[in-house]
């Protein structure tokens, strides 16, 4: 209890700042949310959710906070997050109110080419690059990779077992010869049970390689990929070559294919610029 309240603490107030009247309350919600089983990446959301909400509306008047979330100028994707961390906020401390939904559609990822990719790789230190290479192979979210451990690896025949996270199957994966080299020489370098950093940290050394080579090479377009767009390079080039939905479903772990049908979509999308570049040539 005494760890799920530091650490609660240390999601809810993450820079100095003066507390809040509802610190108790909003702590004893994160609590609430960790012990549901929820990633870190959601308490994180749900914390930095109910700051936001706590800078401009009363968390003990519900329609006060409905009022703040529906006028605040963000986009309906941002307001259902900022609607579902204070659903938390009212489940935990029996606050009774109705959660709206604002209805969304969901972007069209831009995504990278294979040499930007491997620019940024090329550029991370060896410990990354291995973690880069494998999450760009395999299509994997960044916390599966990270909740891997060595009883999940069969270093010798390059086979790697993934839990699922955010609703997805669980899966396995082979790696090409030489990713798997490069595993096993991370796996003697890093021993430990669970030897891949958080997701957090991840995308942190992501962001910073990124941006980095960016201003280096004088090439502001690197700045615009998230680390998040190696699984929807995947899945695009996955799609390309098989143009089977139910495959592509099976590698990324998704349980319904219409969370594909996106990713189809941006791949008629590339195609018709591809065309359309051709033709202008």
């Amino acid at each position: 209890m005494h760890n799920d309240l530091a650490q609660s603490q240390s999601l809810a107030i993450r820079r100095p700042q003066t507390p809040t009247k509802y610190e108790t309350e909003v702590i004893n919600t994160l609590i609430n949310v960790k012990n549901s089983g929820k990633t870190e990446n959601t308490q994180r959301c749900i914390a930095s959710g109910l700051r936001r909400i706590n800078k401009g509306a009363d968390l003990h008047e519900p329609e006060q906070v409905k009022t703040y979330i529906a006028n605040t100028n963000l986009d309906n994707q941002t307001k259902n997050s900022l609607a579902l961390a204070y659903n938390w906020f009212c489940k935990t401390n029996g606050i009774e109110w109705k959660k709206p939904y604002f209805k969304w559609e969901r972007k069209i990822p831009l995504i990278p080419t294979t040499e930007n990719i491997n620019k940024i790789i090329s550029a991370s230190s060896m410990k990354y690059a291995t973690i880069f290479t494998i999450l760009a192979e395999t299509g994997l979210e960044a916390h599966e990779l990270a909740t891997i451990q060595r009883k999940d690896i069969d270093a010798a025949q390059a086979i790697n077992n993934a839990r699922g996270c955010k609703g997805h199957n669980s899966r396995s994966f082979k790696l090409k010869p030489q990713t798997a080299e490069m595993l096993r020489h991370y796996l003697t370098d890093y021993p430990q049970e669970k030897p891949f950093p958080s997701s957090r940290s991840m995308g942190e050394i992501w962001r910073r390689i990124r941006n980095r080579l960016a201003k280096k090479l004088n090439q502001p377009e690197l700045k615009s990929i998230p680390m998040r767009n190696l699984r929807h390079h995947f899945a695009t080039h996955k799609y390309d070559q098989t143009k089977d939905i139910l495959l592509l479903k099976s590698f990324l772990g998704h349980k319904k294919t219409r969370n594909n049908n996106v990713l189809r979509t941006t791949n008629r999308t590339r195609q018709r610029r591809r065309i359309h570049s051709q033709n202008r040539i």
